[in-house]
């Protein structure tokens, strides 16, 4: 019986079309919400029509930091001038206080690579990037 089971799956998965780069971006998306809501939902919504403890995320892959309105930040975060890039957002979940020193937020970090990849891929999936380089030009 097993090896018949075994037979008709391994049939089944050759009438299955191949896996194309958009499939596996859209499990890392699926993978990286998933994880955002596990790791960051808590305290920041993805979008404005969600209450949040801490500035939105959505659109955050290209924008200047510092910028949600109404978002009372510290000064060391207003002052950056930094971009969050998918570096700076690497860098910021893994260690946000080494990172930039006199920040407010506290979290425990992220450290694993795999994890981080996936919550960019959704961030990035919420973010218009385009949008965000017209708006610091």
């Amino acid at each position: 019986m097993t090896r018949i089971l075994t037979a008709a799956a391994l049939g089944l998965s050759l009438l299955a079309p191949p896996a194309t780069a958009d499939t596996f971006e859209a499990v890392k998306v699926a993978a990286g919400e998933t994880l955002y809501n596990s790791e960051c939902r808590r305290c920041h919504a993805p979008d404005t029509d969600h209450d949040s403890y801490g500035p939105t995320l959505e659109n955050i892959v290209g924008r200047a930091a510092g910028m949600v309105e109404d978002y009372d930040y510290s000064i060391a975060l207003e002052a950056s001038g930094i971009v969050w890039t998918p570096a700076a957002l690497r860098a910021w979940m893994e260690d946000n206080q080494g990172f930039m020193p006199g920040t407010k937020m506290r979290h425990v970090g992220i450290t694993d690579r795999t994890v981080q990849d996936f919550i960019i891929a959704y961030l990035e999936s919420i973010s218009d990037v385009e949008m965000n380089k017209a708006l610091d030009e």
